[in-house]
């Protein structure tokens, strides 16, 4: 009885921590957006070399998107002209970063954490999306248009610091509960990690000692549906009874990276070479994150 009121304390805790971080931060976010142009982003994006790459990186990591939306502005951005390398370098950063995951990561994992997570999946989206681009993969991109034009477009904003600040509320309002069945989802998965599992098998699986222990836990978070807000809760508990960071980060990346209704969506634009190529990136971006985070902290 004592383990299982433990539980549901730490679910609550959790759960009410993640809720005032995605609704304030979000609101934050949707606030600053509206006094940035989006056809200003698009132009800032369309310089070649390694610029447009990490423009692409940026723009996915400032810009909330979820699977269903990060598929039409991929979209939108081919059709505006945007560089192919900087199209892959945005679509490999978009569903891991954005400022509030940057925000999360710091409040539960740590300040050391966050801009670790933040440095090497930048690197590994600036970097893999200049080798297919090197290679010559733009053929694989297929004649498709999005109905109702691709190009990206600015929504009506309101005129008023208080009426665009009430939208963004409202809005942010709108994505939280689009994920909140993924949060408790995944706070109920940790606060059960937290709870019942054995510290014992834990650490023979996913702690420091096992040098297999991101490799695993990366293989395992692949087939996983998983959005960053949920992965974060359950990687605490999982440190709390002894997985290493490595471990945690590996989880989230494979976890969050491999959406398997993005990768769908992602066929309607891509040939198969790309869709293989992008969770050979991902897994390998989550094993190489987390051995780095083993070594580093």
């Amino acid at each position: 009885m004592n383990t299982l009121v433990e539980t549901i304390k730490y679910f609550l805790f959790i759960m009410g921590e993640l809720t005032l971080l995605f609704i304030g931060i979000s609101t934050a976010v949707q606030l600053v957006l509206m006094y940035i142009p989006q056809d200003k982003l698009k132009n800032w994006m369309a310089g070649k070399g390694i610029l447009g790459n990490i423009m692409g990186v940026l723009f996915g990591a400032v810009t909330p998107f979820c699977a269903c939306s990060t598929v039409p502005i991929t979209l939108g951005l081919i059709e505006a002209g945007v560089p192919f390398g900087t199209v892959i370098s945005f679509v490999i950063s978009s569903p891991l970063m954005d400022p509030l995951v940057f925000l999360m990561l710091g409040a539960f994992l740590g300040w050391k954490a966050a801009v670790g997570f933040l440095i090497l999946t930048s690197a590994f989206a600036v970097i893999f999306g200049i080798i297919l681009d090197k290679l010559g993969w733009a053929d694989q991109i297929k004649k498709v248009r999005l109905k109702g034009g691709g190009h990206l477009q600015n929504n009506e904003v309101p005129l008023g610091f208080k009426k665009r600040l009430k939208q963004s509320f409202l809005k942010a309002l709108g994505d939280f509960k689009g994920v909140l069945v993924y949060m408790i989802i995944g706070v109920g998965i940790g606060a059960a990690i937290y709870g019942y599992l054995p510290e014992d098998l834990l650490a023979k699986v996913a702690g420091p000692n096992n040098p297999f222990a991101v490799i695993v836990v990366a293989l395992i978070g692949m087939p996983l549906y998983i959005r960053v807000e949920s992965a974060i809760p359950i990687g605490m508990a999982l440190i709390d009874k002894g997985a290493s960071i490595g471990a945690v980060i590996a989880l989230i990346i494979s976890g969050a990276g491999i959406a398997i209704p993005e990768l769908t969506m992602l066929a309607s634009i891509f040939k198969k070479k790309i869709i293989v190529a992008f969770i050979v990136i991902v897994f390998v971006t989550a094993i190489a994150s987390g051995l780095i985070f083993n070594m580093l902290i």
